[in-house]
This record gives structure tokens, C-alpha cells and sequence, in this order.
């Protein structure tokens, strides 16, 4: 990897040949990216969707991220030079390497890896610093204590220990439930900020049992909502975890607990706290989905900022909502440890009169790495070094997961499935968590496990007629292209191989999908049989290995790994969409 001198002259040569805007000239930065003019009274630094990647990375953004109805051309779904038009943004700058998918693999090897829990360390210390001491917050929207192997391997220890170190003064959560909830609650007592939810419930029973809850009365399982003073001023910062979390994730895991949106709860609970508090300002730190957060906005009256997390998009520029209170400004940070959010606010006596928003990249080759931060990776990674760096085959191709349809890992996850379990068909779920691996790279066990890591890796192979495969693909398509928001639980579709079909994201349930038809040619037939390979079952444990044990066999075996071809529907009626760019399939 490039020295951080190495990174800046490659940078003032960019400058010079006009590729980068005015911020460095003979390998000598001429404007800080990191530094940020002083404005407001309160800073509010904010990430999420870490997934638990304590070292930098590569993720390659979508070229894929489609909005149906309203949301056309709205941030989240704008993708490649719709994006970067709509945030006045040059392409071929390390901006637009950061936002977008374009060239990403020549541009990785020039801009060098993101994130890193020791380099954000440093830029989240800096931000601190550039503002009067208690004007500063820092809030983690979830998705923190997994997606690696080490936070699968500790239970997710290794992320709240780094949270403290960071710094982190509020989280809420999603995948922090994915384990045992006597886990979650250790965890949780351990982690030295504060972790809210207003929208996750105790059950009665549970209650009657002696379940542990913050408040028996209300039912809440943790504490709804906390009160901050930034720069004289009084700050409500209420939390809203996934509401999906049961459905989307094992249930099992957690038999105590209910979530859901629970947006009239959010209002009696928003009155309250104005009523009872009466703060200055109220930031709602959400795990909805940025689409959610931005239906919740309309509808929920005194709210002044939502800081969303769940969907993993990098919006360089938020959306103001209107409502019938005023207006609701929503942001969505990316995630992988990628992107950390500023928000500068001026606030009033009562009320923000106005704000700077930035969402800042986290490039490894411009931010030291804290020596402490660093020093705590180190240990943590330690006892697992030889796992870790197992050399399981070569990429020969980019290989990345984020889309709304298929990625080139995605589909080597799916030939693996179908090789190793001697499939026709093979399905995969579609996680947004997951690293990319540029051409000639080594591809670890530790790169392997960004994909997988997971409580309920457990695989399957089990005949299920063509019908049910339809219904499976159906259902998970109105997941995503449902037109009414509350509806979509995030993530993308279900991976497929050895499968193809068309799909209309306009229509209807149980009418998006057709034209299905096996690798081979033959059509799938809706009272017919077929084998199929898949994981990462929800209602109850599958009975084969773990997924990444499958994979792992298959890549050693492949030694050198090339997709040429992703299984990819037919997209209908999607043509000139702004959230659709340089697609792999056919689309009209």
C-alpha cells in the first residue's frame, strides 16, 4: 500500500492534468479536505453500516439503485454521473471515486483503500478539535458488530471495544441482534456509550416472566431517546432501530423483543419530549432505510434532522422534507467505515436556523492511523492471523456485492453453491454488507468472510418446484420495489444462479417476475422440481456447513477466479432510469 507522501503526489498530479479540483499542487495539499470552515453552535459526527471492518477496504458503490414512483431521480437512486451531477460533483476526482462505481478498480489502485476504524479515529478526533469542547456529538447508526470474522468470532467484543475507543456517545442497532440476546445485553453493558431505540418492545410475557426491560410500564426494551446540551443549546436525540429485524433476521435469537416502524409511537414520543424537555433541536438516529426515513419525515411532525443508516447509501447531499410541522432534513452516511458525516447546525433558541451538512470519504492514505485505535486492531486480530490470511484462490476480476440485483461475488457464491451441492439453481441472499477484491488480488478467508460472516451461515440443497421458486423471487422483488416505502425492508434481490427471468420493478405483486428459464435454455415449469442450492435460512437452521466452508472448497479447488458473466434478470420498463447505469444484462 501507498505512503500517505505517495498518496498526495499522485493526488497534485491529478490536479495538474485537471482531474482533481484545486485542492493540491506538486504533491503538496493546497486545501485540506478534513478541515472544515467553523459554522453553527453543535457538530454532529455521524457514520454507520460499519459491518464491522476494523481495517481499511475496497467497496465499490452500485450502478444499480432504483427508485419506482416518487422516488425516480431522488437520492438514494441516483447512480454514476446522475450522482455526481446532482452533488456538483467532477467526475474522475477522488469524490467521484468515493460516491460512484465508475472505473472503480483502475481508480482503487490509484485513491488506495477506505475506511479503517484507526484512520476514522483520526478524523473523527480532528472534527472534534475543530470545534469548542462539548459542542461535538458522535452517533453510530447500527450495523457495527458484524460482518467480519473477528465479530463473529467475538460476538461482536471486538466492535464495542473499538466504539469506546472511538469515542461513539450514541448507537441504536439492527445486525447487533443478529446474536443470542443474552449476548446483545452483555454487549450492550459494556459498550461505554448510550444505546436507544424507542421502537423495540418487551412482550408482555416475556415481561410476566422477568424479562429484562428499561422501562416495564412502557415496555421499552432500551431507552427510547436521550437529552444532550451541545453549545448551550438542548438536543433530543431519539433512536429508531431496524423495524424489520424479526422478519429480515432470526427471530429466534431474540423471542423477547418486538420491533416495528411505529411512526404514531414516534410522534406521542416526539410531543413528549418537546412538552416535557422542551429542546432546542431533535435528531432522530435511524436504522429505517433512507426511502423509510424519508416517508417517516413526512408524516411525523418535530423532528429536525434524521440521521439513517440500514440501506447503505452514500448521499453527498441530504433531502429536506416537507411536513405539516415544517421540514425534516434526512441524510444516509454509506457505510463500511467509507464515509463520516458532518453536520454543522446553528441552533436557535427552540429551533436550527440553518446547517452545513458534508459527508466526508475516509481515505486510508490521507488519515494517520491512531496509534491506540491501531494498537487495539492489532490485539484483536492477533490470535486469529493465520485464518485470517489463508490464501483460498486469485481474483482475475473485480469482485464486488453492492446492486440491486446481482454482484460478481454474489455470483461466485452461487457457482460455488451449485458446483459443491451438484445444483441446477442456486440462491443467495441480497446483503449489502460485503468488500471488494480488485483484479490480482489474493482472496482470503478474511475477504471471504466479509461476505459471510454471519450467526446462520448454515447452507442446504433441497428440490423446490418451479412455482415456489417464483413466489420466493416475487416476494423479495415487492421487498424491494414495493411502492409504498413501509413496506421495504431493505437490501437488495435474492442472487441467482443457473436462473434466468425478467423482472418489471413497476409492477405488482406476483407480477414482476416472468420469462423464467434454467441455464440451459429450458423453461421453468411451475409443477416441476428442481435442485436447489441455497443459505442463510431465517425461520429455522439449515442442516448443511457454513456457506463460507462451501465457498472455500470451491475456491481452492478453482485457484485462479473469473466472472465473466453475471446472472442478471431482464429489467422491464426501466430504460432511462437515473438509478440504472452501465447494466450487465438486457434492459428496456
Amino acid at each position: 500500500m501507498m505512503d500517505r507522501r505517495e498518496f498526495l503526489t499522485i493526488l497534485g498530479a491529478a490536479g495538474a492534468a485537471g482531474l482533481l479540483p484545486a485542492c493540491t499542487t506538486a504533491g503538496q495539499p493546497r486545501e485540506d479536505l478534513y478541515t472544515l470552515p467553523p459554522f453553527g453552535n453543535a457538530r454532529v459526527l455521524h457514520f454507520t453500516d460499519s459491518h464491522a471492518q476494523l481495517e481499511p477496504v475496497y467497496f465499490r458503490e452500485p450502478n444499480v439503485n432504483i427508485g419506482i414512483g416518487p422516488a425516480i431521480g431522488r437520492p438514494p437512486h441516483l447512480v454514476g454521473k446522475r450522482l455526481l451531477e446532482h452533488a456538483g460533483l467532477a467526475s474522475g476526482t477522488a469524490k467521484a471515486h468515493a460516491f460512484t462505481y465508475m472505473d472503480f478498480a483502475a481508480a482503487a489502485k490509484m485513491y488506495g483503500k477506505v475506511g479503517g476504524f484507526a484512520h476514522l479515529k483520526t478524523l473523527v478526533d480532528q472534527q472534534r478539535a475543530q470545534v469548542p469542547e462539548g459542542q461535538s456529538l458522535l452517533l453510530d447508526g447500527g450495523d457495527t458488530w458484524q460482518g467480519s470474522a473477528t465479530a463473529l468470532w467475538t460476538r461482536g467484543k471486538d466492535m464495542v471495544g473499538a466504539c469506546n475507543l472511538l469515542g461513539v456517545d450514541i448507537m441504536t442497532g439492527h445486525w447487533e441482534f443478529t446474536y443470542q440476546q443474552e449476548e446483545i445485553l452483555e454487549n450492550i453493558s459494556e459498550f461505554k456509550g448510550e444505546f436507544i431505540a424507542q421502537n423495540v418492545r418487551v412482550s408482555e410475557e416475556a415481561l410476566f416472566d422477568g424479562a429484562e426491560a428499561y422501562d416495564e410500564d412502557s415496555g421499552h426494551a432500551f431507552k427510547p431517546y436521550t437529552i444532550r446540551e451541545m453549545g448551550g443549546r438542548k438536543v433530543a436525540v431519539i433512536g429508531q432501530a431496524f423495524p424489520y429485524t424479526p422478519i429480515a433476521n432470526p427471530g429466534r435469537f431474540i423471542p423477547d423483543w418486538s420491533f416495528g416502524i411505529r411512526d404514531s409511537d414516534m410522534q406521542e414520543l416526539v410531543d413528549e419530549i418537546r412538552a416535557q424537555h422542551r429542546p432546542d433541536a431533535v435528531i432522530v438516529l435511524s436504522h429505517n432505510g433512507m426511502d423509510v426515513d424519508i416517508k417517516m419525515a413526512s408524516v411525523v411532525t418535530g423532528v429536525d434532522v434524521i440521521l439513517g443508516g440500514h440501506t447503505h447509501d452514500a448521499v453527498p447531499k441530504p433531502v429536506m422534507v416537507d411536513n405539516s410541522g415544517g421540514k425534516t432534513l434526512v441524510s444516509n452516511a454509506g457505510s463500511n467505515g467509507k464515509f463520516l458525516a458532518v453536520l454543522d447546525l446553528d441552533i436557535g433558541e427552540g429551533k436550527i436556523n440553518d446547517y452545513r451538512y458534508r459527508l466526508l470519504p475516509v481515505f486510508s492514505n490521507l488519515l494517520e492511523a491512531d496509534a491506540g485505535m491501531q494498537a487495539y486492531i492489532d490485539g484483536v486480530r492477533r490470535p486469529y492471523l493465520d485464518q485470517l490470511n489463508e490464501s483460498l484462490a486469485v481474483a482475475d476480476s473485480l469482485l464486488y456485492r453492492r446492486g440491486n440485483f446481482n454482484g460478481t461475488f454474489d455470483q461466485l457464491i452461487c457457482d460455488a453453491m451449485r458446483e459443491v451441492g451438484d445444483a441446477e439453481i442456486a440462491l443467495s441472499p441480497g446483503f449489502r454488507w460485503g468488500t471488494s477484491i480488485l483484479p490480482g488480488q489474493t482472496i482470503t478467508m478474511e475477504r471471504l468472510m466479509d461476505q459471510t460472516a454471519m450467526t446462520y451461515p448454515e447452507t442446504y440443497v433441497r428440490d423446490m418446484q418451479g412455482s415456489e421458486l417464483k413466489m420466493i423471487l416475487e416476494s423479495v422483488a415487492d421487498n424491494l420495489f414495493h411502492p409504498d416505502p413501509y413496506y421495504q425492508q431493505g437490501g437488495d434481490m435474492v442472487r441467482v444462479g443457473g436462473l434466468s427471468y425478467s423482472c418489471d420493478p413497476g409492477q405488482e405483486m406476483g407480477k414482476r417476475i416472468t420469462n423464467l428459464s434454467l441455464a440451459d435454455g429450458r423453461t421453468l415449469e411451475a409443477d416441476k422440481t428442481y435442485k436447489v442450492a441455497g443459505w442463510a435460512t431465517v425461520a429455522s437452521k439449515a442442516p448443511g456447513p457454513p456457506i463460507w466452508e462451501v465457498v472455500a472448497e470451491y475456491l481452492r479447488d478453482q485457484k485462479v477466479v473469473r466472472i465473466d458473466k453475471l446472472d442478471t434478470p431482464r429489467l422491464i420498463n426501466v430504460a432511462g432510469n437515473p438509478g440504472v447505469a452501465d447494466y450487465s444484462g438486457p434492459i428496456s
